[in-house]
């Protein structure tokens, strides 16, 4: 038996990386395979493919959400999926494999050829998705160091950080002129690693001026969006019309004319464009703002049915990215019911193989014990091994939970000024018992009525 490789991503490098990892490997020991798995974590890559281990390897599953610098894999038969994929159906995957399935990686001039299978052939949209989430995947720590330290100087007062106030501290005013620049980073690196995504460094720079731009101008996150994606395929268009040059030329290409062209029309572009976008987005900003005042049932509704859809997937991440947008500008009801809706699905599950004993295995319950840890730090990923045994029951059910604890967490008119941290936060949440309460009522509703779906098992299996 050969030897198959795989590399693992997802946009927070926390939750789904490691479970594809240990899915995989799993499928591989049932299998008798020989499998070497590369994590893209938040820290960094860990079992970092080697040159010799590309190319003793029969084939090559990428199941990341990010850019996995795929590159490294020309000539090798490769299947491209989603990190979800890599949970839900490993064994299927490693199967493909084994049997001739993928692409052949491109390189150089090289042109892929398509397995019979087909798999591993990416779309426009699964494209422009792992570009996007490789800049959101950047940009969240930023996000998170900046907003936690802006919300810890509220400790001292909401207006600590005004020399003109009462409540002015030094300390407070320095930790929020530190997490104010770090917060102001997020749109030029969103910017700079979609373009880096696109095309490798030399679109970064392009990518990075565009995004400061968007910020100059009132762009913001779509401004970011439009200069991130230009700013990469611009580069990349550069790169191939100047490919003709001799080698001699390398170094002034790279150094002297991509970065300059890059950066000139991108920059013009986001000129033209910055006041339009801004008036855009501060409309759907507007719009958001003013759902929460008029209609907080719904907006919770749909903030809890996103949050819930796909546990850290694209939807999820779309409400997450607006609450930190809205955070930026000072708005920080939205996170509370963003925050609330991501917390619920795990304690969702850990409350009801506590209730439910008899209706869950032994290996069941000890990972209902786990999501007590990841629901309380903001990890919702936790809740998708349950929820992907039974979808079409699972998910509608922890929809519904998160929903619940989100439309009270607006009713309450709650404020989370940070964009992660779950209860860790809550010395700086307003009003954070009936925070804790709102979610608890969603969870504990939720748990209920998921714990009641599920049949009792017998003691023998419940065993296992």
């Amino acid at each position: 038996m050969g030897k198959i490789l795989a590399v693992t991503g997802c946009p927070t490098g926390i939750a789904h990386t490691f479970m594809a990892e240990e899915a995989l490997k799993k499928a591989a020991a049932e299998l008798g395979v020989d499998i070497k798995v590369e994590t893209n974590g938040a820290v960094g890559v860990a079992n970092e493919l080697t040159e010799e281990d590309i190319r003793d390897a029969d084939g090559i599953i990428v199941a990341s959400d990010k850019d996995a610098r795929t590159y490294r894999f020309a000539g090798k038969r490769v299947i491209e999926v989603p990190v979800a994929d890599g949970i839900r159906r490993p064994k299927e995957l490693i199967e493909q494999i084994l049997a001739g399935g993928g692409t052949v990686k491109a390189g150089g001039a090289v042109k892929a050829e398509a397995a019979s299978t087909g798999a591993g052939q990416e779309s426009i949209g699964r494209t422009i998705y792992k570009h996007l989430m490789n800049g959101v995947s950047n940009m969240l720590p930023f996000v998170v160091a900046g907003g936690v330290l802006i919300a810890v100087s509220f400790l001292w007062g909401i207006y600590s950080a005004d020399p003109a106030s009462d409540q002015y501290n030094n300390i407070a005013a320095a930790l929020k002129r530190i997490g104010g620049v770090s917060f102001s980073m997020m749109v030029p690196v969103f910017a700079a690693f979609i373009a880096s995504s696109i095309s490798s460094r030399p679109g970064m720079v392009a990518g990075f001026v565009g995004g400061l731009l968007a910020n100059e101008t009132g762009a913001g996150f779509l401004g970011g969006i439009i200069a991130g994606f230009f700013a990469g395929y611009l580069v990349l268009y550069l790169v191939k019309a100047l490919s003709g040059l001799p080698r001699q030329f390398e170094g002034l290409k790279s150094i002297f004319i991509l970065p300059i062209l890059g950066v000139l029309l991108t920059g013009a572009l986001m000129l033209l464009l910055g006041g339009p976008v801004a008036a855009i987005n501060e409309s759907m900003m507007n719009f958001l703002a003013n759902l929460q005042s008029a209609n907080p049932i719904l907006l919770g509704i749909v903030i809890g049915c996103m949050s819930a859809f796909d546990f850290g997937g694209p939807v999820n991440k779309a409400a997450y990215v607006t609450g930190t947008i809205l955070l930026g500008q000072g708005n920080y009801y939205f996170m509370a019911g963003v925050s609330a809706a991501c917390i619920t699905p795990p304690l969702v599950i850990a409350l009801a193989t506590t209730i439910f004993r008899n209706r869950f295995t032994e290996d069941e319950k000890a990972a209902g014990l786990v999501n007590y840890v990841l629901g309380a730090t903001h990890i919702t990923e936790g809740a998708i091994p349950f929820a992907a045994e039974r979808p079409l029951v699972n998910i509608p059910i922890l929809m519904m939970a998160s929903s619940i604890s989100a439309v009270l967490s607006y009713l309450m008119k709650i404020q989370v000024p940070a964009p992660h941290g779950g209860f860790l936060i809550l010395p700086i949440v307003t009003r954070g018992y009936l925070w804790v309460i709102a979610i608890l009522i969603g969870s504990l509703i939720g748990a209920v009525v998921y714990g009641l779906s599920r049949k009792p098992i017998p003691a023998a299996e419940a065993a296992k």
